[in-house]
């Protein structure tokens, strides 16, 4: 792998974490890897949030940035990311409570009730969960700058939280438990969420009525850079000189929660038969959404890979992503013991599969000639960021 990006220089180092639900797990998995490597480098108490500049995530992407940036009582991180997929293993079940498929007419009597009366789950197990763990920490006392986007469906635009954001203006600055609870409120899946801020001094307050980020933006890699960008604008000193539209003045690792193997899934001849209840609900899956969030992600790859091709500099960005998903593993909420496990084998497995990078003119993720395993490149990945800590620590 080429050394573009080394240590000739400060750079902006970006972490960007897709949305998919259960699916966390790979990533989880990835981060594990990265952390320790980092840790091979600089010591145990090495942590992410040491080394990125931002870090952003979606839904259950903007749970594991919450896990990996916010403040615990001794002042370091929520979470090592080791613990990353531990958290899911024991509470995914919960989260996604599942119907025993032996009973299969309770299982469509329930897919029914739930498609037509409600959100198939009523999300309180992980309201009370994040909120027990995370109390009253708002999103700008983060460990480093993070961002977090949700959907305001009475206002129809999207909502993006921010650490910068939150120091400069109190109604921004909501409880990470809210921010939490409503980039994940997926439709269909779980409930909106309404939360107010208020500023005791004016005695103003803010509504919003959120749904998941992922209806916006799954991948949050283009956020993350046009955060940066508004950053610069506003004269902020820790992006000063640097531009986000030059691949050259970034490392941005993009960690993508896998999808499913694309002739798979759904298919035209199939589609052309439905009317709008099974765009929204087929088989147990989720048409619609599932289009948005895939087709979102994908577009957000295709500009950043232009973007640092364009600029000689294609190995300052690494995005692992597996397209190759089947079944129960392509699902956002099957959150047995079974498929958890085979969650953790795709992102081990992925670790050791060859650099792959979207085909800018299909679409697809190809291997590419002569490139190393993604787990030789996160090592890599963890070498230019650790040099980068030591180029911060120096200024």
């Amino acid at each position: 792998m080429a050394t573009a990006g080394s240590a000739e220089g400060k750079k902006i180092t970006v972490l960007s974490i897709d949305g998919g639900g259960i699916r966390g797990i790979i990533p989880g998995t990835i981060l594990a890897f990265l952390e320790s490597k980092l840790q091979e480098l600089d010591g145990p108490s090495a942590r992410i949030a040491d080394y990125f500049d931002v870090v952003a995530g979606t839904s259950t992407g903007g749970l594991v940035t919450t896990m990996l940036t916010a403040p615990n009582k001794e002042g370091g991180p929520f979470s090592a990311a080791k613990d990353i997929n531990n958290f899911y293993l024991e509470h995914g079940p919960k989260i996604f409570p599942q119907i025993s498929r032996s009973n299969f007419l309770e299982s469509i009597a329930s897919s029914i009730d739930k498609l037509l009366l409600g959100p198939k789950y009523d999300g309180k197990y992980l309201r009370t969960l994040v909120n027990e763990l995370l109390g009253d920490v708002t999103v700008k006392e983060t460990l480093t700058n993070v961002v977090i986007p949700t959907f305001d469906i009475k206002l129809l635009q999207p909502v993006i939280f921010s650490t910068t954001d939150g120091k400069e203006n109190v109604l921004k600055n909501a409880r990470l438990a809210d921010i939490c609870i409503s980039t994940s409120a997926a439709p269909t899946y779980f409930p909106p969420h309404y939360l107010e801020t208020k500023d005791s001094d004016s005695g103003r307050t803010r509504t919003f009525d959120l749904v998941d980020g992922g209806v916006a933006a799954n991948n949050p890699t283009l956020l993350a850079i046009s955060h940066i960008s508004k950053e610069m604008v506003k004269q902020n000193p820790q992006f000063r000189d640097k531009n986000p539209m030059d691949g050259r003045d970034m490392l941005v690792l993009s960690l993508g929660t896998g999808t499913a193997k694309k002739e798979l899934k759904y298919n035209a001849a199939k589609a052309s038969k439905w009317g709008i209840f099974e765009w929204i609900y087929e088989d147990s899956n989720t048409p619609i959404l599932d289009i948005y969030s895939d087709g979102s992600s994908d577009i957000v790859d295709f500009h950043v890979s232009a973007l640092f091709q364009s600029c000689g500099s294609k190995d300052n960005y690494l995005r692992i992503q597996d397209d190759t998903l089947t079944g129960d593993a392509a699902s956002v909420d099957i959150a047995t013991e079974e498929n958890m496990q085979r969650l953790v084998e795709t992102g081990t497995k992925l670790l050791k599969e060859q650099v792959s990078r979207v085909n800018l003119e299909t679409g697809r993720y190809e291997k590419v000639d002569g490139e190393v395993t993604n787990e030789e490149a996160l090592a890599h990945f963890a070498k230019l960021l650790s040099e980068q800590l030591k180029l911060r620590c120096r200024q």
